[in-house]
């Protein structure tokens, strides 16, 4: 199904998912944007331009999404193998972990479909190999990307912390589940309403690809969340955007927005000016956390549900809206133990963002995985609930209403 609102660039299929444990982050000013005094200059003009329209406008920090690597497990059936703590050494005699990169920019890269490519994984490579291409790269160039390897890269990263004593592959407790490490910079929002969202978001791109050999070295790529909420009986979240919202007025979306730098450094009493990547790099843990509860959280202010209805977020993988140049949101399963007419009430009662929607649908399950882009209702989505809508059907065709534990992760229970 191919809509040029939207594509995926990476889908977690092969697990069902990964759960908060499973994710990591290394931050770095290295996946900051570029800039010039040109761009600044015309950042600062749409800036200035949209406020005196919008006086309310608030310039947040956000994480910028760079590339990411997933460390997986390539385990033969009668073998019990896992990465404890990863990322950690690897041993040389267990031939059972592959590294998988993704990157938006160029590098010295294996071929994807090499012989020591799991074919389990083979989805998600060609995920990220179409979502290079359908960025302005070149199909051959995008080959060259991906790179799996038959063991672990494990030189310690800037901003990841790793457990010293983990020197081995554990072979006892049966865990063989992947590892998704984020590479993040900072950015805010001002710099994305003057690059992804400006009219020079074409020629931005180009210059990327010319100057940077990366077409998005320019833009500021915001990393968004999205959250695919379904009820106790079966019934999937959408809203109906106001009119007044800035993107995709009216349209029907999934909660989301974006999870908060600032949130990562309460406590230390910095200004939204005075968040750095070193202040960020002191907490890495705390940035997922609040990748993952920042879509909890949004799922609370725009549908009014409390947190303790809401399962722990399962992440499916993340799309990019090219609407937006190509910007990434990270997209989540969060199952509710509330019916959808409880949901429904709690929502007529009003949120603490209830003014961003007007209205709330329900979807079956069976409705959404049958959605593609001749039903009627697909053209009515936003570019962010069509990303979301995809990866549903990508990583959870399978799974019935009551089994939602990602694969390979049966021994974490959701907290409902």
């Amino acid at each position: 199904m191919m809509d040029p609102e939207v594509s995926v660039l990476l889908h977690c299929a092969p697990w069902g998912g990964l759960l908060q444990s499973q994710v990591q982050v290394e931050l770095s000013e290295r996946y900051d944007r570029q800039t010039d005094a040109s761009l600044q200059s015309h950042i600062e003009k749409v800036w200035t331009e949209r406020v005196s329209k919008n006086p309310w406008l608030f310039n947040g920090a956000k994480f910028r999404l760079h590339s990411f690597s997933l460390v997986y497990p390539e385990c033969h059936p009668s073998s019990s193998v896992s990465t404890k703590h990863p990322p950690c050494n690897v041993s040389p005699n267990i031939a059972c972990a592959g590294l998988m990169e993704g990157e938006l920019h160029g590098g010295d890269r294996g071929q994807e479909g090499s012989p020591d490519t799991d074919p389990a994984i083979v989805p998600v490579l060609h995920a990220v190999e179409n979502s290079l291409c359908h960025n302005g790269i070149t199909q051959e160039t995008a080959k060259t990307f991906v790179q799996t390897s038959s063991t672990c890269d494990c030189r310690p990263s800037e901003g990841i912390t790793s457990d010293p004593s983990c020197t081995d592959v554990n072979t006892d407790d049966g865990d063989t589940r992947p590892v998704l490490t984020l590479r993040l910079g900072l950015t805010c929002y001002k710099d994305f309403l003057g690059t992804n969202w400006s009219g020079q978001a074409v020629d931005l791109r180009k210059r990327g690809e010319a100057e940077f050999n990366d077409p998005l070295a320019l833009l500021a790529q915001p990393l968004g969340v999205g959250g695919v909420l379904c009820t106790d009986d079966g019934q999937v979240v959408l809203i109906r955007r106001s009119k007044r919202v800035a993107e995709a007025p009216e349209s029907l979306d999934i909660p989301g927005g974006h999870p908060e730098p600032k949130l990562v450094c309460e406590g230390l009493a910095v200004s939204e000016e005075q968040i750095s990547i070193a202040l960020l790099q002191q907490r890495p843990e705390a940035v997922v956390s609040e990748l993952f509860s920042s879509v909890c959280s949004e799922i609370r202010d725009e549908v009014n549900v409390p947190l303790s209805f809401l399962g722990e977020p399962v992440l499916m993988g993340v799309a990019l809206n090219h609407t937006s140049a190509g910007r990434p949101s990270a997209e989540f399963y969060i199952s509710c133990s509330l019916s959808s007419d409880e949901v429904k009430t709690l929502y007529w009662m009003g949120g603490a963002e209830a003014q961003e929607s007007t209205d709330i649908i329900f979807l079956s399950r069976a409705e959404i995985l049958q959605l593609d882009t001749h039903s009627p209702l697909w053209t009515e989505l936003c570019p962010s609930a069509k990303g979301a809508v995809l990866l549903f059907q990508m990583v959870m065709a399978d799974r019935g209403q009551d089994d939602t534990t990602p694969a390979d992760t049966h021994n974490i229970t959701s907290a409902n």
